[in-house]
């Protein structure tokens, strides 16, 4: 079979969705050899995912040409691209998939962040998912979400029948592993970062709920009065000056660093170093910073909001996302108990060991032969009304 995967995530700066799109198209590759994956883009790929060399042989990267007219990619270009090359089925990762119906399609719809809180993030955004989303949803042949929580809330939203919608959580990538100290001391120098700190990872954007972080760390900097950090490691996102502002203005300024966007190898010294992770967000569809933590064995502080819950399980500490109080207190209690510490780095590291690519690309699959035989039911009830 030849599988067509949406490429466009992999032409910019990877987050979750780029790295999510990669890996699942990797796996796909490894767990069948006969099946040609083919990942799509009119755009040039990114020079990292361009130069690696360990691809699968049936794994494919291709940068198609478009004309004035087939840039409408959505709408003309892909449609034709699949037409004239043969894809049997096509996977848009990253809430998108060709708007006429020419094979079964499945779409990924990572969250509805940008329907159920509109106010964290930009306004044009909110407007283009509001009339795009529902579109995508009714035209793909199946909808996978990352977790249970996300099925639920697109089958209410949007009023697709459950049975189209399938559950397929996703994994650390195996780059996440536990270093040593001494594995992690070159990184953390150059970063300035010393041995005792708070760790956040994750685009820096509202939804993410630093000014709770910041507000409960310096509470903690007061009860402690130690040398003790807060590292913020993320790309730059919507809203980020607001929080620069404050982090400037802190009594704790000068214990505040923020990294910017870090290569997978600082990430794992900083996850493997850190003393608490702390993931405040007011709402995620998976998030993968937390598996990512536990895999390194960070002991993790996340908040108590239902796909947290679903993706961590009791392998974490959960407060409530916007209680100041009670973060603050959950890392004071972390920081002084090392055998509290301990009992969340082995209940992490056996939670983030639960799931992996692998199992993601096997149930993926499954979704496939679903939405293929979908679509020749429908095709065929066509042919029959005809």
């Amino acid at each position: 079979m030849r599988i067509g995967i949406d490429g466009l995530p992999l032409t910019e700066t990877l987050t979750g969705i780029g790295h999510y799109t990669f890996e699942l198209a990797h796996h796909l590759a490894l767990a069948a050899p006969s099946d040609q994956v083919e990942i799509v883009s009119p755009r040039a790929f990114l020079p990292a995912i361009n130069s690696r060399s360990e691809l699968p042989g049936n794994l494919l990267l291709t940068r198609t040409r478009t004309n004035p007219i087939t840039r409408r990619w959505w709408s003309i270009g892909l449609p034709r691209y699949i037409r004239r090359y043969g894809i049997e089925l096509f996977h848009g990762t990253n809430f998108e998939v060709p708007l006429e119906r020419v094979c079964p399609t499945v779409l990924t719809i990572h969250d509805l962040s940008m329907l159920l809180h509109p106010e964290t993030h930009e306004a044009k955004l909110v407007r283009r998912a509001r009339s795009r989303l529902p579109l995508m949803a009714r035209a793909a042949t199946m909808i996978v979400t990352p977790t249970e929580i996300v099925r639920r809330e697109v089958h209410e939203h949007f009023q697709i029948p459950l049975e189209r919608i399938v559950a397929v959580p996703e994994a650390a990538r195996s780059c996440f592993r536990r270093l040593n100290v001494d594995e992690t001391t070159e990184t953390r120098k150059r970063l300035g970062i010393r041995e005792e700190f708070l760790l956040f990872v994750g685009t820096v954007e509202p939804r993410k709920n630093l000014m709770t972080l910041l507000r409960a760390f310096e509470s903690v900097s007061r009860a402690r009065q130690e040398s003790l950090q807060l590292v913020i490691a993320g790309r730059s996102g919507w809203l980020v000056g607001d929080l620069l502002a404050e982090a400037r203005r802190s009594p704790a300024a000068e214990k505040i660093i923020f990294t910017g966007y870090l290569s997978d190898e600082d990430l794992c010294a900083l996850y493997s170093s850190c003393a608490v992770f702390v993931y405040p967000s007011i709402y995620e569809g998976f998030g993968l910073p937390p598996l990512e933590a536990m895999a390194c064995g960070a002991p993790v502080i996340a908040s108590r909001i239902p796909s947290i819950e679903e993706v961590v399980g009791t392998a974490a500490r959960l407060v409530v996302p916007e209680n100041v109080v009670e973060l603050t207190a959950a890392i004071l209690e972390l920081l002084v108990s090392e055998s509290l510490r301990q009992e969340l780095r082995v209940a992490g590291t056996a939670r983030a060991s639960e799931v992996s690519w692998s199992l993601t690309a096997s149930l993926t699959q499954r979704v496939y032969a679903q939405a293929i035989e979908r679509f020749c039911d429908r095709e065929k009830q066509k042919g029959r009304l005809r």
